[in-house]
């Protein structure tokens, strides 16, 4: 490989040729680096003419980014920090992003981000768990024109077989860690999902929004 895709730091080796083989750059994850390196990686990508986007990020690195990267757009919610093309780009489809309930809302927004990031439009329904039924069924015309659903919840996490059940594209699975003690951490919901009988569901890992909007961005994308 071309030493010149290879940005090299003293405890980081930047990936630059990843757009050309994967068709988007390298993402950063924040958790366990310091302000100092995330922000040495982004001048780096942005001196090559990467738009960054970054994932994961703690309370006392959000701020300093911030102040350093102005352009960069801040979801303290999602926990990222991404960039955008100056010039607005028509969107490359939409994906909807459904909550069972508001307490999964941290990991749609990580979800809405990368989206967003990848050009994709999100299609946000809120709040129609399956202790309510009625609740989706009120809002099957938002799934219009998607080409994917990222379905997240918790608790025993049902939502997406429920909603593979109503809709013709991939519906991917994201189990939260959100539950009482039974639902440990989250993997009561995972292992719901994985055992799903609605055959268009797939699942990513817990609390993986960024996971689950990249998968389905690439769908929205190729659609």
């Amino acid at each position: 490989m071309n030493t010149q895709s290879t940005a090299r730091l003293e405890t980081a080796s930047i990936d630059l040729a990843r757009a050309k083989r994967c068709g988007f750059p390298e993402v950063v994850y924040a958790e366990g680096k310091t302000t100092e390196t995330v922000a040495a990686i982004l001048e780096q990508q942005l001196a090559a003419g990467i738009l960054p986007f970054a994932t994961r990020l703690r309370d006392d690195q959000m701020e300093p980014l911030k102040a350093r990267f102005p352009e960069g757009i801040l979801n303290p919610a999602a926990r990222t920090f991404r960039f955008q093309p100056k010039r607005t780009k028509a969107r490359r489809g939409k994906v909807a992003v459904v909550t069972a309930g508001t307490s999964d809302l941290p990991v749609a927004e990580e979800a809405k981000e990368t989206l967003l990031w990848m050009g994709v439009e999100p299609v946000m329904i809120h709040d129609v768990g399956v202790a309510g039924p009625h609740r989706l069924q009120e809002r099957l015309g938002d799934f219009e024109g998607c080409a994917a659903a990222i379905v997240i919840a918790g608790m025993e996490g049902a939502l997406p077989s429920v909603v593979g059940g109503y809709v013709d594209f991939p519906v991917i699975a994201v189990p939260t860690s959100v539950g009482y003690g039974a639902n440990f951490g989250g993997l009561s919901a995972l292992l719901g999902m994985l055992n799903s009988c609605a055959s268009n569901v797939a699942v990513v890992n817990i609390d993986a929004g960024f996971k689950g909007g990249y998968l389905a961005g690439m769908i929205a994308g190729r659609k």
